[in-house]
C-alpha cells in the first residue's frame, strides 16, 4: 500500500516548528528536507536543529554536496531513513555501511536528468529509491510523469526495493504515481499550504488507496 509522507522544507528553527506541529496531528511517516546551500541555491535548517514526534518515522533527505561529514550528527538523531543525492561526492558504500550499522535505511534520490545506472552497482546497498520531480530546497515543482520509466527500470534492478517520488504530488496525478509503481508520496505544498492540512492528507491517502484496488 503507497503511503502519503508529509514534507518539511524550512530555512528556520521557528518556520520548522510551524510546518512539524501543523502535520504532527496525523502524519505516521515523514519527510524532512534539509539543503546545504551547495548542492541546492538555497540552505535549509541544520542536521542538529531537527525533530519530529514521538512515535512517528522520520525520512531525512539531505541534498549536500557531500553527506560524509555529518554521519556523525546523523548517529544522534537515528532517523527511520537517510535519503542522499547520487549526484553527491562519494560512495554509496561509505555512507550505507555505517547507517545500516546503526539500523538506519539508506536511500538514495536521482534527479531527473540522472540515470538509473548511476546506482547499479550499489542497489545492493540501497534501501530505497527516490524520484525526484521537484524544485531543490523548495516546496512546489511538476510531477513529471514520464520519470515513471525510473520506476520500471528500479525495479528490474531490485524488485522489492522501496520507490519514493517528490515534487508535484496532488489530489490529479496521485492515483498516476501509484499505478506507476510508486510507493512513497512524500508531499510538500499539498498538505502544507491546504486551509486544512488533515484533509488534504485524508484525501490523498485515500486516492492512493483507490489506485491500489
Amino acid at each position: 500500500m503507497a503511503v502519503v509522507c508529509p514534507t518539511v522544507t524550512a530555512d528556520e528553527p521557528h518556520e520548522y516548528r510551524i510546518q512539524m506541529e501543523r502535520i504532527a496531528p496525523f502524519a505516521h511517516r515523514i519527510h524532512i528536507d534539509l539543503a546545504d546551500g551547495v548542492f541546492t541555491p538555497n540552505r535549509l535548517i541544520d542536521v542538529m536543529q531537527v525533530w519530529w514526534p514521538i512515535g512517528v518515522k522520520a525520512d531525512m533527505h539531505l541534498m549536500y554536496e557531500s553527506v560524509k561529514p555529518f554521519l556523525a550528527q546523523l548517529k544522534d538523531q537515528r532517523p527511520h531513513m537517510v535519503i542522499v543525492h547520487a549526484e553527491s561526492v562519494g560512495n554509496f558504500y561509505d555512507i550505507a555501511k555505517p547507517l545500516h550499522d546503526l539500523g538506519i535505511k539508506m536511500g538514495v534520490a536521482l534527479l531527473q536528468h540522472t540515470p538509473v545506472s548511476k546506482i547499479k552497482p550499489a542497489i545492493k546497498d540501497i534501501d530505497h529509491v527516490l524520484i525526484f520531480s521537484g524544485d531543490l530546497g523548495h516546496f512546489g515543482g511538476t510531477a513529471n510523469l514520464e520519470l515513471l520509466e525510473k520506476v520500471k527500470e528500479v525495479r528490474k534492478l531490485k524488485e522489492d526495493i522501496e520507490i519514493g517520488w517528490d515534487g508535484g504530488i496532488n489530489a490529479d496525478n496521485v492515483k498516476d504515481l501509484v499505478k506507476g509503481g510508486v510507493d512513497v508520496l512524500n508531499t510538500g505544498g499539498a498538505i502544507q499550504r491546504a486551509k486544512v492540512p488533515e484533509a488534504a492528507f485524508n484525501k490523498l491517502s485515500n486516492l492512493a488507496g483507490m489506485a491500489h484496488g
